[in-house]
């Protein structure tokens, strides 16, 4: 899971993609200009429509994507892959003269530029990905590029399997080792017994199992050090809700996905929290002055900022930013700490069994209050979004010794924490800690971009009736 090549490979796909298309439109309007003999009675605005065609890369992507064209297995198939090629450009161009027709601009005043698109921009792209593809197979000479796969399991499949892989380099998978008992035959490489030792030396991007031995504990080990987890499966076990089956060498293998955000959806998550964090950074920055004025004038001495080392994907740690909503001498303070400074230690024992929270919280100011009831503590955190270390929308950034008193933490780790999440639109702090982490796992289990666009308007409408907040 921690390797990229897979998502790297898309987006340049998709640059490509793009590039080629907004090329081929330029190319075919100066093939009519000064190419064809034939006379024209328009007046050429290029430069307008090349910075037309540029601001719909969106959508060029999206139709690309629709069609499949960044799917392994239509890229590992160029029959398949040029038909889709041909299939965008058509698209594309009936994209263009629909947005001419409704807005009422002639954006192909002479019909033969159109035809002329279609053919440029399926060589460009055929061209633009044979070149992503050269640039590949130049990476892997080098040992770049490839999925680092750990076999477990010694049989006829696992020997088949490295043959194949061997054999056919433009997969980009590579076997770096076998963990089994029995020596494998075939080609010479790093065989362990232990699975542990094997992880430390070989250092491998995904494991996959070929026999039936121990699953259970494997896949758990994978969730635990977030590695991508494949299988050969039996019968009884060939589909799953979370995973994909891909055909090698004729043996169906399941790729797990612990949760249901793709290569694409991760892109497509990031350009949102970009887009729509930026956007409320703007809005609320006129706010976010205000508060700053009422802290200071409230507690001059005191910061204005909180910050708190928070866990967010594969366990990384951040510092996450909030408006300081506590008393100054007790900023930054575990509860039980703060508690016992001010002389008050009974009320940790409260305060945990009411699902970290108590009423009438002495530790907080009377700006804190208004701040926490209203959200506007919140706010600092679009800085987190903006620079990638959470998502708008996710489980909530929890400390450390919170998360290592859940045992499925590395499950929820396979995801960015959020601003907001499934579980504070559930209830906030109205519901226990071990049914906030069921829903976060359910989200993980179950993403869309649409239901990321849910649950920020359900945010907005519980900050605006203050429902849930402490």
């Amino acid at each position: 899971m921690k390797n990229n090549t897979a998502f790297i490979l898309k987006l340049f796909l998709a640059l490509g993609d793009v590039t080629a298309i907004i090329l081929s439109f330029v190319i075919a309007y100066f093939f009519r200009l000064h190419l064809d003999t034939r006379p024209y009675f328009f007046v050429p605005q290029i430069r307008d429509f090349v910075i037309l065609v540029a601001c719909l890369a969106p959508l060029w992507i999206i139709i690309a994507s629709v069609s499949g064209l960044y799917k392994k297995e239509i890229y590992l198939s160029r029959s398949r892959e040029y038909g889709r090629i041909l299939l965008v450009a058509i698209i594309s161009e009936m994209l263009l003269i629909s947005y001419g027709f409704f807005v009422g601009d002639d954006i192909f005043p002479v019909r033969i530029i159109a035809v002329y698109f279609i053919g440029i921009s399926f060589i460009l792209m055929v061209l633009s990905r044979e070149l992503v593809r050269l640039i590949r197979r130049l990476l892997f000479l080098f040992d770049i590029g490839y999925k680092r796969i750990l076999i477990i399991g010694s049989n006829k499949i696992a020997d088949d399997l490295i043959a194949y892989f061997s054999n056919n380099a433009s997969y980009g998978y590579k076997v770096v080792g076998v963990v089994a008992k029995n020596k494998i035959s075939g080609p010479k490489m790093s065989q362990f017994i232990d699975l542990d030792k094997a992880i430390k030396a070989l250092n491998p991007d995904a494991l996959l199992r070929v026999s039936n031995d121990q699953a259970d504990d494997i896949y758990q080990y994978t969730i635990d050090h977030h590695l991508s987890y494949m299988f050969i499966p039996d019968q009884s076990r060939l589909l799953s809700q979370s995973s994909r089956v891909e055909i090698i060498d004729a043996y169906p293998v399941i790729d797990v996905k612990v949760n249901t955000m793709s290569d694409e959806g991760r892109f497509a998550k990031r350009i949102f929290d970009i887009i729509v964090g930026g956007l409320i950074l703007v809005l609320a920055s006129p706010i976010m002055l205000i508060v700053i004025v009422l802290i200071k004038v409230s507690d001059p001495k005191g910061q204005v900022f909180f910050r708190q080392l928070r866990l967010t994907r594969f366990n990384r740690q951040f510092h996450v930013y909030k408006f300081r909503s506590m008393k100054a001498s007790l900023n930054g303070l575990s509860p039980e700490a703060a508690f016992d400074k001010i002389g008050k230690p009974e009320l940790s024992k409260i305060y945990r069994q009411g699902g970290d929270q108590i009423k009438n919280d002495p530790r907080i100011t009377k700006v804190g209050r208004f701040l926490r009831a209203t959200s506007l503590d919140e706010l600092p955190q679009l800085f987190n979004v903006i620079k990638g270390e959470i998502s708008l929308v996710g489980p909530r950034a929890l400390v450390p010794d919170e998360l290592n008193k859940y045992d499925r933490k590395n499950l929820i780790l396979s995801v960015k924490s959020g601003l907001t999440g499934l579980a504070q639109v559930s209830g906030r702090r109205e519901i226990s800690f071990t049914e906030r982490r069921r829903l976060d796992i359910y989200y993980l289990q179950n993403w869309s971009l649409f239901l990321d666009i849910q649950i920020l308007f359900k945010t907005v409408l519980m900050v605006l009736s203050r429902k849930g907040a402490k």
